[in-house]
């Protein structure tokens, strides 16, 4: 099985996408938008974006967590990591990015 995005509708009608690798494992997720076509333009930012390294903005949460965010060509975050135990983790996390995030495969969450 390959990787997809997620398409995810909430109970307040906004939507969201989660990258997700083959495994199932999310790996990127976006913010609410109000409309699905936000949602689509997110998908196909991510695709333009996940192979170029500048755009990967590596965070350290409070509490000693790892993450990243994936940022557009204009700074504005597209999506964001889990946290990581180590920063390992969290290159391996973008990594996977790189590989799944040109995926053409869209579902819609059950």
């Amino acid at each position: 099985m390959a990787s997809w995005f997620e398409v995810i509708k909430s109970k307040d009608n906004q939507f969201r996408f989660v990258l997700k690798a083959a495994n199932g494992e999310a790996i990127l997720t976006s913010e609410l938008y109000k409309a699905r076509a936000s949602a689509e333009n997110g998908i196909a930012s991510v695709r333009a974006n996940c192979g170029t390294d500048s755009r990967y903005d590596l965070q350290n949460s409070a509490n000693g967590k790892f993450y990243f965010n994936l940022r557009a060509a204009n700074q504005q975050v597209i999506g964001t990591s889990e946290m990581y135990e180590s920063e390992k983790g969290r290159e391996r996390g973008i990594a996977s990015v790189k590989a799944c995030g040109t995926t053409e495969s869209v579902r819609e969450a059950a």
